[in-house]
């Protein structure tokens, strides 16, 4: 389909609510039914029917179907938070003396669930270099059952090779999944290139105004009604409508955000190349990125999201750095209208923590929809104290 028909048209079925622009919140918990038929209909298949809101409800139900098409799946289910779709994509395709094995530096609640949640319950994993496939076949074992990938992740933006790892996975009977948040479906698609299941943390780019927290699990029809009735409806980690009307909203201006995002990083990036205070740029399509060709190959564009090392020996200077920027916030996730930066300065210093594997002299850095020559004005006279 058409990304125009997807974002206005699929799923919305105008002449059963009034012929309205914007689809209705469906704000209810329950639903009635006219006879036994309508009843016992219901129930063989609440995927597909409206018995009751933690299942399946009409407004999530069109968010589903957008979501899907954009990934090009069969299916989707959408989540309270991008921790619980990734949570409910992995406890559903493991038991107990089963391993997964996962690239290096997932999302740090990913991270979580396998170092310390699945272990409790006899799950192992090995954590691998996933930039190089032999690391990751060298890693599997008889007992692999999920080969887990975030290509790119989000601080250094290392890739997998995502057809190579989902043929080495299909082989051997494993379940490929891959956090694809970094690129947002209009950049990066890895299920047409085999990979089982397609997460999100929705919260970023496809909602895109910092208001909702969204996670979002797309793949085949069997694979989400296995997980559907399993761990969503036990364990009900649901979005509720008023929150899928929030995204179905945000939907709409998908392309254009993202694109815009993509086009102003590129700007900022130029600018900072040729900076005598910045020491290294991290960003999947920039000339010294070791990956490059794999990730031009894989995407179609990157999206908002880069890193920087400036070129200071004072910790003290970087943080005078960080407190001049007046036009980038500082807050963790991304995908919204504002601009932000994460310094990882910010963790040194922390009681009880230890110290980031990341130099102090080092940002990443979210693009938003501002005026670029704005923001690196902004840059432009923080850069000064470094």
């Amino acid at each position: 389909m058409n990304i125009s028909d997807i974002l206005t048209h699929l799923g919305e079925d105008r002449e059963h609510y009034f012929q309205a622009v914007a689809p209705p919140v469906v704000q209810t918990s329950n639903f009635v039914f006219p006879d036994l038929a309508a009843f016992r209909a219901a129930f063989s298949d609440e995927l597909e029917h409206h018995v009751y809101s933690r299942g399946n409800n009409p407004t999530v139900e069109i968010l589903r179907k957008k979501l899907a098409a954009l990934e090009g799946t069969e299916d989707c289910l959408v989540f309270s938070s991008g921790a619980g779709a990734v949570a409910a994509a992995v406890l559903g395709n493991v038991s107990a003396g089963d391993h997964i094995v996962c690239q290096q530096a997932p999302y740090s609640w990913t991270n979580a669930l396998l170092r310390k949640f699945l272990p409790r319950y006899g799950v192992e994993h090995t954590f691998v270099d996933g930039t190089d496939l032999d690391n990751i076949r060298a890693a599997l074992r008889p007992n692999t059952r999920v080969l887990y990938l975030e290509s790119p992740n989000t601080m250094t933006f290392e890739c997998q090779d995502l057809a190579a790892c989902a043929a080495l996975a299909k082989e051997r009977g494993i379940v490929t999944m891959i956090d694809n948040s970094y690129s947002s479906p209009i950049f990066q698609n890895p299920a047409a290139f085999g990979i089982d299941i397609v997460l999100h943390s929705g919260t970023k780019y496809l909602n895109g105004h910092s208001d909702v927290v969204v996670g979002v699990l797309c793949g085949s029809k069997a694979m989400v009604k296995k997980i559907f009735e399993s761990e969503l409806m036990t364990l009900g980690g649901i979005l509720g409508p008023h929150d899928a009307a929030l995204v179905i909203r945000g939907l709409r201006t998908l392309p254009l955000r993202v694109q815009r995002s993509d086009a102003s990083a590129r700007f900022l990036i130029e600018k900072l190349d040729n900076h005598p205070k910045v020491a290294r740029i991290w960003y999947p399509f920039h000339r010294s990125f070791p990956q490059r060709e794999l990730a031009q190959r894989q995407m179609r564009g990157c999206g908002g999201l880069f890193s920087v090392q400036f070129n200071t020996d004072s910790m003290e200077k970087m943080e005078q750095f960080v407190h001049r920027l007046r036009r980038f916030l500082m807050a963790v996730s991304w995908g919204g209208h504002e601009s932000l930066l994460i310094p990882t300065v910010g963790f040194y210093g922390i009681p009880g923590k230890p110290e980031p594997a990341l130099p102090w002299s080092f940002c990443r850095f979210y693009i938003g929809l501002e005026d670029p020559e704005w923001l690196w004005e902004d840059l432009e006279q923080a850069l000064e104290v470094l």
